[in-house]
């Protein structure tokens, strides 16, 4: 009964995603948005509430492996795998503007996580406690604030309003019942995920940093993948970028205000690979684009990782 919830559940986070996506795209046009903001601040915010609803769960239950993990196996499933994929079939372009400052601030953000939740002075863990997580949460509103303000001053051509079809109510309802439907889907897929690693004898810190952070990732591999589809790989970018900026500052922000958090099971390793996950857009950045070739070693470095993940749990 368990992989059937799984299925379905997961089938439930695709088309959750889908219309909350749709919806939130048509009001950001009609708002007159850019592709990259609408990617990493509209896009961004609705694909992450998997991971929201997860690691708030995990908070509540007393589990910040599940919440920390979540967070940190989601950043780095989203760039080494989805932006990996991604770019194996449709090279990314990546703007200078985005190189100034999106990019960075998810480095920066990164490198704010392994500091917060590691002592580096003598390797023992450290909390993210409640002052940690309204630091946090104060970057993710400057950060949408900046990010339209931004766009604002640039006044970004669009379509005018009469142009762009559908009923702003139609797309506010799509956001709100694809929401409802993540929010369920997610509840259901990480207790029957729990219960089916569990079930083989794996721990807390390793389901949360594989199973669990790939199927929450899994609207931004959605969303992403549609996106480039169309040709419209700033929205595919922003999403991933923006996903990541959120994950860090809005989920683990919110969470820690249930709890503080404390992890024992995510490691220097962890919090070394998301980093530098964070900073490959940036070096690849410098030519302009992520071609082929980038997204195929992204792509082997993230198999690379979960591999050392599986030794690492069997031994």
């Amino acid at each position: 009964m368990e992989y059937l919830i799984l299925i379905a559940s997961l089938a439930g986070i695709v088309f959750g995603a889908d219309y909350l996506v749709a919806g939130a795209v048509l009001i950001a046009k009609k708002l007159r948005v850019s592709d990259f903001v609408i990617g990493a601040a509209i896009v961004g915010v609705g694909t992450s509430m998997p991971e929201l609803v997860v690691s708030f769960i995990g908070a509540l239950n007393g589990n910040a492996d599940v919440a920390i993990g979540n967070v940190v196996g989601s950043n780095i499933f989203n760039i080494l795998g989805i932006l990996g994929v991604t770019a194996l079939f449709f090279p990314i372009g990546i703007d200078k503007k985005n190189m100034k400052f999106e990019i960075p601030l998810c480095i920066g953000v990164s490198v704010l996580l392994a500091l917060l939740a590691l002592n580096f002075f003598n390797g023992t863990p450290a909390t993210i406690g409640r002052l940690d997580g309204l630091l946090l949460l104060a970057v993710f509103v400057l950060f949408m604030w900046y990010s339209f303000a931004r766009d604002r001053k640039q006044s970004v051509a669009t379509e005018p309003d009469a142009e762009i079809g559908g009923s702003l109510w139609v797309a506010i309802l799509k956001v709100l019942g694809g929401l409802a439907l993540l929010i369920t889907s997610c509840d259901l897929f990480v207790d029957n995920a729990v219960l089916v690693a569990k079930s083989f004898g794996l721990s807390d810190a390793f389901i949360s940093l594989t199973l669990i952070a790939c199927g929450t990732s899994l609207p931004e591999l959605a969303a992403s993948v549609a996106a480039a589809v169309k040709k419209n790989t700033d929205l595919a970018l922003g999403n991933i970028i923006g996903s990541n900026i959120f994950n860090i500052t809005l989920i683990l922000g919110v969470s820690s205000q249930v709890m503080p958090l404390t992890s024992t099971d995510i490691t220097l390793v962890d919090y070394g690979v998301v980093i530098a996950a964070a900073v490959l857009p940036l070096i690849m950045g410098l030519r302009g684009r992520i071609g082929r070739a980038c997204g195929l070693f992204m792509v082997v470095c993230f198999v690379i990782y979960n591999l050392y993940l599986v030794t690492n749990q069997i031994a």
